[in-house]
């Protein structure tokens, strides 16, 4: 199936697992959602991500392990998507916004690739805003 906002059905499908307890993610990949995935594990948020080929449709499957404490508390407080479709949010250089005050992770698409926040502020670019996650 086919959705409007492959990343925005990424955040969605982490929201719902954390709310569920789940150990596991699965959903289809991409390129973007890859680094997404590989920027939510340099950043802690996450236990794990890999790929493995689909058996039922073509293309691959990403499994994302969720991170939790003893408690089973989750390292993801929350997850926001703040550039849609409907309305995108572009940012320059020095207008990088930071999450909670530094505390959280804001994901940057930037002509350079996909990082986080600070990454683009350190590296003088700018882009299209994608999610926060703290």
């Amino acid at each position: 199936m086919a959705t409007t906002d492959p990343i925005a059905d990424l955040l969605t499908r982490i929201r719902n697992a954390i709310t569920a307890a789940h150990r596991e993610v699965v959903l289809p990949s991409s390129n973007a959602k890859r680094e997404v995935a590989r920027i939510l594990k340099e950043q802690g948020y996450v236990a794990d991500y890999k790929t493995s080929p689909a058996t039922e449709h073509p293309g691959e499957l990403l499994h994302i392990t969720l991170k939790y404490t003893k408690d089973r508390r989750s390292a993801i407080t929350g997850l926001r998507r703040l550039s849609r479709p409907g309305q995108r949010h572009y940012v320059g250089a020095t207008e990088v916004p930071k999450s909670l005050g530094g505390l959280g992770t804001v994901i940057v698409s930037t002509s350079k690739g996909i990082m986080t926040g600070h990454d683009a502020r350190n590296q003088g670019v700018g882009g299209e805003v994608w999610a926060e996650v703290w």
